[in-house]
């Protein structure tokens, strides 16, 4: 790339997604929980006031039991694991933005696929794309809310082959 004096500008940089297993129990491999991941940033339509999505870097990390019991009870005030939490950042440095972190909590996320009969990697894929969004502000406060983030959950799965997770199939 080159800017109008002929002089060679630096490209934009690309920051990576961070995938941390800290976990005993099975997990999609890394590549793939980095495309889920990946895939979501780039669905998150892009709003003037900020930089797109893929711009930007954020970490996932895949923990059990304790870990999320713990940090759950941190940030949430309630003492047990759940499936997702996300911890947004925003910050934005020159050359960098760090969007924030994902936390999936790989057993609540494997005995959460078995009492809802679902594929273990198809609910993990859930549990990503659901944390990224969480982290550009999407929730499910209102039933308004709910409706356009499950629209965009949606979406983003069925890019990846993985059927409507509120629904059938």
């Amino acid at each position: 790339m080159t800017n109008a004096a002929g002089a060679s500008a630096a490209a934009p940089i690309s920051m990576p997604v961070e995938i941390q297993l800290a976990t005993d129990t099975d997990t999609p491999d890394i590549a793939t929980i980095e495309s889920w991941a990946t895939g979501a940033l780039a669905a998150v339509p892009a709003a003037p006031e900020r930089r797109p999505a893929a711009d930007g870097e954020l970490c996932v990390r895949v923990v059990d039991d304790d870990e999320s019991r713990s940090l759950n009870a941190t940030y949430r005030g309630v003492d047990k694991p759940t499936n997702v939490l996300s911890f947004p950042a925003g910050i934005h440095l020159p050359d960098a933005l760090l969007w924030g972190d994902v936390v999936i909590c790989a057993p609540v996320v494997r005995r959460e696929a078995v009492e809802q009969g679902k594929r273990y990697e198809d609910h993990f894929a859930h549990m990503v794309v659901h944390g990224v969004l969480h982290l550009f502000g999407y929730d499910h406060e209102t039933s308004a809310d709910a409706g356009v983030m499950e629209r965009l959950e949606q979406e983003i799965l069925d890019r990846f082959g993985i059927g409507d997770p509120y629904g059938e199939g």
